[in-house]
């Protein structure tokens, strides 16, 4: 019979355990009949609820989690499709979404995805039509279409959350996004990789502070010191292996046979401590030739899962000088976040540009600014009148390029991140939130240059004004506005911010504590 992952989850006396499963590049052989014979194994034996199945990790091809996930979910084994915002556009999104939909496969981890990796002849185009955030409320209102046809079963769609960063703006910008994904339908969560219990402890406690209450899976990894190297490496966006942490496993490793129990054994610790500190399951990866070692994990997890507390010191692996949200370790839960006590100082100059744009921006884009009306009838008598492309050139497209790099997109959302560009700022090009990806403050992509949400969250945590990155969210660009002026499109209420339709009316209403 086949398990239900959304039923197990809501469960609250049910701890939930789901495995990762990678496709290979290969659409047949060996590499394909281990990762179903995983399956078929892992279903045999009862203990876990669901399979997931990743869809072009590192953003390189491989087989599609759709067609294998299917394989998978004939045999009975209830599957969590991985689905990205990296390789399709929103009509290609669409179009997949409807394809698992009919296939039965309707539980979803939402994931704005890795940067584009390698393909057939080079480096793939990125596509990042949409984000993660947007992703939500498609699926949502895909449900409710799947709902008035007679199917009472939409998609169950979840959501990925990084909390292993080290700075404030990283950690505020992580958490910020996930009140967005929540407040956007998401209904579970799971974490990046990371050995720290005080931040696995955070995410629990940032929850209840913003009010969200989702089942959460903790990541649990099978460490080998190849993997261990890689993600020390910063080769896999958002995990974390700290530089005494991978010392460690090299030397349990110096025996092949004691480090694969030490591997298991702090698999099985770091399961004990999740559900101690209130997870709903946990999601083991790391999996790659035969069930055999998760068999084991949850053999040893039942033994040893009342000893949890003594297993904390374990997984004290923090960062150099990283920042946490709760500033005491106690066992007491209470508090507030500490986030904005001690923001980190921007440049004078950062400063300054921030503080005129906005002054700007309060003054000619604000529509309860006295003059707004004023500003909308010069746009009407302008609009397509001869020269006004050139008016709009010199006083719109050159200073906004210098100023902002801007791309001219036509719908403009830089006030939504701290006036920066998130077109030609963020590779990915998100509008709601920084993906999982950076590192110590870095861009995933661009490890010279800040992640354009860290400086956003300087900026607003400077001026006070960090409630704009959770209030609300900002719904996809318009394509069709591309290469038109963004200031006519906005005082003729032709852009994103103006426009009345279903997806702007939800993205008004989300919103949560922080």
């Amino acid at each position: 019979m086949l398990r239900v992952f959304k039923f197990n989850l809501t469960d609250p006396d049910h701890f939930v355990v789901t495995l990762e499963l990678v496709p290979g590049r290969e659409a047949s052989g060996r590499a394909v009949d281990t990762v179903l014979g995983i399956a078929r194994d892992t279903f045999n034996d009862g203990r876990v609820t669901a399979v997931s199945i990743t869809d072009n990790p590192g953003g390189n091809p491989s087989l599609s989690p759709d067609v294998l996930g299917y394989d998978i979910f004939k045999t009975g084994m209830d599957v969590i499709v991985h689905f990205t915002c990296r390789d399709m556009n929103r009509v290609g999104m669409e179009s997949r979404a409807l394809q698992l939909a009919m296939m039965g496969m309707k539980n979803i981890l939402a994931l704005n995805g890795d940067y584009s990796g390698k393909g057939f002849g080079g480096q793939g185009a990125p596509v990042f039509d949409i984000d993660s955030v947007q992703l939500q409320i498609m699926l949502g209102m895909l449900s409710e279409r799947i709902n008035e046809s007679g199917d009472p079963d939409g998609f169950f769609a979840g959501c990925a959350v990084s909390p292993f960063k080290r700075t404030e703006g990283e950690c505020f910008a992580q958490y910020a996004k996930l009140c967005r994904k929540a407040a956007a339908g998401a209904g579970f969560i799971i974490t990046q990789l990371g050995y720290d219990a005080r931040k696995f402890k955070e995410l629990i406690q940032i929850q209840k502070v913003m009010g969200i209450a989702l089942p959460s899976l903790g990541s649990v990894y099978v460490l080998t010191p190849k993997a261990a190297g890689i993600i020390n490496a910063g080769k896999v966006p958002g995990a974390v292996v700290t530089d005494a942490l991978l010392r460690r496993v090299q030397d349990e490793w110096r025996n092949s046979t004691s480090g694969r129990q030490a591997a298991i054994e702090r698999a099985a610790r770091l399961a004990a401590v999740l559900k101690g500190l209130g997870y709903a399951g946990i999601h083991i990866g790391g999996i790659h030739r035969s069930f055999d070692i998760v068999g084991r994990i949850l053999d040893r997890l039942a033994v040893i899962q009342d000893q949890w507390k003594e297993f904390l010191a374990d997984f004290d692996f923090p960062q150099p000088n990283g920042f946490y949200a709760f500033p005491s370790q106690s066992e007491e839960e209470s508090g507030a976040p500490v986030f904005g006590l001690d923001p980190p100082r921007s440049s004078l100059f950062e400063r300054l540009r921030y503080f005129l744009l906005r002054r700007a921006h309060d003054t000619f884009f604000d529509p309860r600014h006295p003059l707004s009306h004023i500003y909308r009838r010069f746009s009407q008598l302008i609009d397509g009148k001869p020269g006004s492309r050139l008016l709009m050139y010199l006083v719109e497209d050159m200073p906004k390029r210098m100023a902002l790099g801007c791309l001219k997109c036509g719908d403009c959302a830089i006030q939504d991140v701290g006036f920066l560009c998130p077109e030609s700022q963020c590779p990915k090009h998100i509008r709601n939130g920084a993906c999982g990806g950076s590192s110590n403050g870095r861009c995933e992509v661009y490890p010279e240059r800040p992640c354009v949400w860290v400086r956003a969250y300087r900026r607003m945590a400077n001026a006070g004004r960090t409630r704009q990155i959770i209030d609300g969210c900002v719904p996809p660009r318009l394509w069709e506005l591309n290469q038109t002026s963004a200031w006519l499109n906005f005082h003729l209420q032709r852009d994103h911010q103006g426009i009345s339709n279903e997806i702007a009316r939800r993205c008004k209403v989300i919103g949560c504590r922080l």
